[in-house]
């Protein structure tokens, strides 16, 4: 059970390296001064981007309730 809690911290560790990198994807446009389109636009992938990030995190936690659960 301990490789579980340990695969499923390094899941949880990309989760959010992918939420940081959205943060700072849509934190740069702003900056940029983008028109409103194309704001919108850089906003719009990086949800679904968000999203993914964001699932892959509560999956990893998941594995390391479960591993300390059956350990």
């Amino acid at each position: 059970m301990q490789l579980l809690i340990w695969i499923g911290a390094v899941i949880t560790v990309a989760g959010l390296g992918g939420l940081i990198w959205c943060i700072l994807r849509v934190a740069k446009a702003r900056k940029a001064g983008l028109d409103d389109e194309a704001l919108r636009e850089v906003v719009r992938t990086t949800v679904t981007l968000n999203m993914a990030a964001l699932f892959l995190s509560v999956i990893g936690l998941m594995m390391v309730i479960l591993g300390v659960f059956l350990a």
